[in-house]
């Protein structure tokens, strides 16, 4: 045993040495996140999901119920392409033009009562330009009528899943006079866009910037998207943008970068800019939180060289099962895309409880 003023002496000196070890360290920084904040007061209602699994990358309210404007218009599109799946109609069906549709307001291509407009004129005008009369003239031709139409959007949501959303118009406008407004989540619009990416080519409409519309007199409409995302963000090919002012902004899109694809929805932000600022933040996110891609196989090694005759010219050519190849989700075709500074839409930039106009 050492004597007690000898053990001071040891305890002394540790502790000095161990003073000086600290204060030559470096100072420990606190940890920060590298993902983005996400400003929780830009929407209502969002959500990101992979495209291929479904799986959610983030949420935020995403079950929040709040009219999606014309964000509505996808199921219209999914719709139409059912029955043209069905052989009901095909893409060069003339669709007389009726009086109601010739009637609607709000975003506009200007139908003429009984002109005809072929079906796929109808679907660019929709999806690029989100031509609400359209809409109308496409399910008066599909069902009948807007009441109609309408029933078979609410028979479709419920098929697929979309549990908190109910349709009452084929673009939704705002509602008249003792009408409802369409309802819809976050949630809901990404299992609609998914199934629409996957299932239709929705993305040749909606990764169109520009195009002209054509009237049955020869009168040319230039349909400019309202998505300013496209040409911007790096990969980004749909889908569909919404806004009237109880509303707010919203916005359902999608972005591919290599084989992976995901899909983010906002709902109800109150600003467009806003909107368009935090679905990007949003998207990269996304991206950031897919899981590693699995490694690709590497290549098989050479086989040495042979003496063997060359195979006779009569045999078959090699084919591949395309069954049993992966199958990546479709983009859309590389169409020409505005530059950042081409933001043609007339997408209103103002707060909610200002008047706009109505999309």
């Amino acid at each position: 045993m050492f004597p007690p003023l000898f053990r001071h002496s040891l305890v002394l000196a540790a502790s000095l040495i161990a003073s000086a070890v600290a204060a030559a360290a470096p100072a420990r920084q606190p940890a920060r996140s590298s993902a983005t904040a996400i400003n929780p007061n830009a929407f209502r209602s969002a959500i990101v999901i992979d495209a291929a699994t479904g799986n959610v990358l983030f949420e935020d309210r995403a079950d929040v119920q709040n009219p999606p404007a014309s964000v509505t218009k996808l199921m219209t599109f999914f719709l139409v392409e059912d029955r043209l799946k069905k052989g009901e109609f095909t893409l060069d069906t003339p669709v007389a033009i009726t009086a109601e549709a010739s009637h609607t307001g709000g975003s506009r291509v200007w139908l003429v009562d009984k002109e005809k407009i072929t079906v796929e004129e109808l679907l660019y005008a929709l999806m690029v330009h989100s031509a609400n009369d359209a809409a109308v003239a496409l399910a008066d031709h599909l069902a009948g009528s807007k009441a109609a139409f309408v029933d078979l959007m609410n028979l479709k949501a419920q098929e697929l899943g979309m549990r908190n959303t109910v349709f009452h118009s084929p673009h939704g406008l705002p509602p008249g006079k003792g009408q409802e407004p369409d309802q819809s989540t976050a949630r809901d619009i990404a299992t609609l866009a998914r199934k629409l990416i996957v299932e239709t080519d929705v993305l040749k409409y909606s990764s169109t910037a520009h195009r002209d519309f054509r009237h049955q007199n020869g009168k040319v409409i230039k349909l400019d998207t309202h998505n300013h995302l496209l040409g911007v963000v790096p990969g980004c090919d749909g889908l569909k943008t919404g806004y009237y002012r109880e509303a707010g902004f919203s916005l359902a899109a999608t972005v591919q970068r290599g084989n992976r694809r995901i899909i983010a929805v906002i709902l109800g932000s109150p600003e467009r800019k806003l909107r368009d600022t935090v679905t990007t933040q949003l998207i990269e996110r996304g991206f950031a939180a897919l899981p590693a891609a699995p490694p690709t196989a590497a290549a098989p090694a050479a086989l040495p060289a042979t003496t063997s005759a060359p195979p006779s010219a009569s045999a078959p050519a090699q084919t591949i099962d395309s069954s049993s190849t992966p199958q990546l989700i479709p983009v859309g075709p590389g169409e020409q895309k505005p530059p950042p500074s081409a933001d043609t839409s007339t997408e209103p930039t103002v707060h909610v409880d200002l008047p706009g106009h109505k999309k």
